[in-house]
């Protein structure tokens, strides 16, 4: 569809010569003499770019401008005039004008401009569309009481430049926490730069973080800038921040106290504007007890504490997730919009999801690709699934009141379970988190929810 031009101009010549080359090069065009006439125009039309006179009757350009950029901010309008000065053009600008071009015009330059102000259009349009795209596969969806307050806390820290620490098991979306505080804040357009402590080797992460100076090892040829470097003006998430050295929390720890830092291998010292975020699944007073954690960074990053409870905690929200995942997977891989039937959320309703809301989304992703109806029945949901759905009434499920029940009796049994080999192993949870096959960063978790008083 080609690109519509208004050109707003009080001369018919400049008009009639401009509609000439514009329409030549298949852009269309729509005219008005004087500012009043190209409001009424830009409301019916609504073009991709608008060519504006200065020097008008009834309404010159600047206050056409102005208007413009009220009602419609994302409009792009490039201002003319015989009578330019370099303060006119400055003005423009900072009032929100693409460009300048002064008369008389030269076609040549006029096209160059108009071309470079559609493509630049274009390229604003096609990022505010991928930007949705993205905010709607890293929303938060759940109405549950959990998720209505982890909401309310971050529209409560999001304005704010405090460093976050979240806590929370793999897989109950830490990572979409960070996101939601660093777009809910005045940084939201600048970058926002993840980076996996745990993923990278410990010899490489400090080049990661701060980047290196050419020669500072072998194989760096040139300088490289870091995540922190890319991160200016933004927010950047150290992931499982647990995992990080010693020696590489030091130079965290600087950066949260002076804002500054040398890249490996160099001797300047570079300034950031970041906002931290950081989130681990371990138990960071545990860590920093075994001397693995610094308690100063602790401290630094623990000023707005956050807790993602996992998805057995709030399997209300499961149906919203299912439906959520659903429509997703079924857009990217082009499919016809699938069902799931209500016997099939039930089972995931009573299953534990140990792998959390990562392991949902991996399932819904499976019964998408691997049914071929459009119905995705309780038969196709993996077997380990139903196994665990707990005991039914003639096969009919039970009541809420009946699911509370079973959730009690099953907490009350892991409660005594965990007692019981924590008492065989002298209260040792490392011990006890080997023999039980749990981390002992939730094994920690239950005890603490449980209430279990350690033994000396």
């Amino acid at each position: 569809m080609s690109a519509t031009i208004l050109v707003v101009d009080d001369e018919e010549s400049i008009r009639t010569s401009l509609a000439g080359i514009l329409e030549d090069e298949g852009y269309k065009t729509a005219f008005a003499v004087d500012g009043v006439e190209a409001l009424t125009v830009v409301q019916q039309e609504m073009p991709s770019l608008v060519l504006l006179d200065i020097w008008m009757p009834r309404m010159d350009g600047m206050q056409t401008l102005q208007k413009l950029k009220d009602l419609y901010p994302n409009l792009t309008v490039v201002m003319m005039s015989g009578h330019g000065t370099i303060e006119t053009a400055v003005r423009s600008t900072k009032m929100g004008a693409y460009d300048f071009v002064e008369k008389p015009l030269s076609l040549e330059k006029v096209l160059v401009c108009v071309n470079n102000a559609i493509s630049m259009s274009r390229l604003k349009e096609e990022n505010t569309s991928l930007r949705s795209i993205v905010l709607k596969d890293h929303e938060m969806i759940g109405n549950s009481a959990p998720m209505k307050q982890l909401r309310e806390h971050i529209r409560l820290a999001a304005p704010t430049n405090a460093s976050v620490l979240i806590t929370g098991e793999n897989g109950t979306g830490k990572e979409l926490v960070a996101r939601s505080i660093h777009y809910g804040s005045q940084r939201g357009d600048k970058p926002f730069i993840e980076i996996n402590c745990a993923a990278i080797p410990e010899e490489l992460i400090e080049s990661e973080l701060f980047g290196h100076e050419k020669g500072a090892f072998t194989g760096a040829i040139a300088q490289k800038k870091g995540k922190f470097d890319l991160a200016d003006g933004g927010t950047i998430f150290l992931d499982e921040i647990g995992d990080m050295s010693l020696k590489t929390q030091a130079k965290v720890l600087r950066i949260l106290q002076e804002r500054k830092f040398e890249r490996v291998g160099g001797t300047r010292v570079v300034e950031v504007d970041v906002r931290i975020i950081a989130a681990t699944n371990k138990v960071l007073e545990e860590e920093i007890r075994s001397g693995h954690f610094r308690e100063d960074l602790f401290y630094r990053l623990n000023v707005v504490p956050f807790h993602v409870s996992p998805l057995r905690e709030r399997q209300d929200d499961i149906p919203l997730l299912v439906e959520h995942f659903l429509d997703n997977f079924c857009r990217r891989e082009g499919r016809d919009r699938k069902t799931v039937v209500p016997e099939a959320v039930e089972l995931m309703k009573r299953y534990e999801w140990p792998g959390n809301v990562r392991e949902l989304k991996n399932i819904i992703e499976r019964l998408v690709i691997m049914t071929p109806g459009r119905t995705i029945s309780a038969a196709q949901v993996p077997s380990y699934i139903g196994a665990h759905e707990g005991p039914r009434d003639g096969g009919k499920h039970g009541s809420a009141l009946e699911l509370s029940s079973l959730r009690e009796a099953r907490e009350e049994f892991e409660k005594e379970f965990i007692i019981q080999k924590l008492e065989e192993n002298d209260w040792n949870i490392s011990k006890t988190a080997d023999v039980i096959e749990l981390e002992r960063s939730n094994l920690h978790r239950k005890i603490k929810s449980y209430g279990i008083d350690m033994k000396k």
